[in-house]
């Protein structure tokens, strides 16, 4: 009887260990095909990222209208210290 125990135990974990290499292995397949993220969070990485790059691009421009009201106030001072 405790020889059957012994053995019916041995065969369960033994079970139980090959489904959870078989769990894990499929979550790696899983993970390395997808590149570890879903379809919603790369969909939400995509838009941050436009985002950003719609922020840099305004600040480029910004930056650029700066200098040229900065090269345009210069160009007053000199007037009115030459007058």
């Amino acid at each position: 009887m405790t020889g059957a125990l012994i053995i019916g135990i041995s065969i369960g974990g033994v079970i139980l260990l090959i489904a959870t290499i078989g769990l894990i292995i499929m979550g790696i397949i899983k993970v390395s095909k997808t590149g570890g993220l879903s379809k919603k969070e790369k969909k939400a990485n995509a838009e941050e990222t436009k985002m950003i790059q719609d922020i840099y691009y305004g600040l480029s421009k910004m930056e650029e209208r700066i200098e040229a009201l900065e090269t345009i106030l210069m160009d007053r001072q000199r007037e009115e210290f030459n007058k």
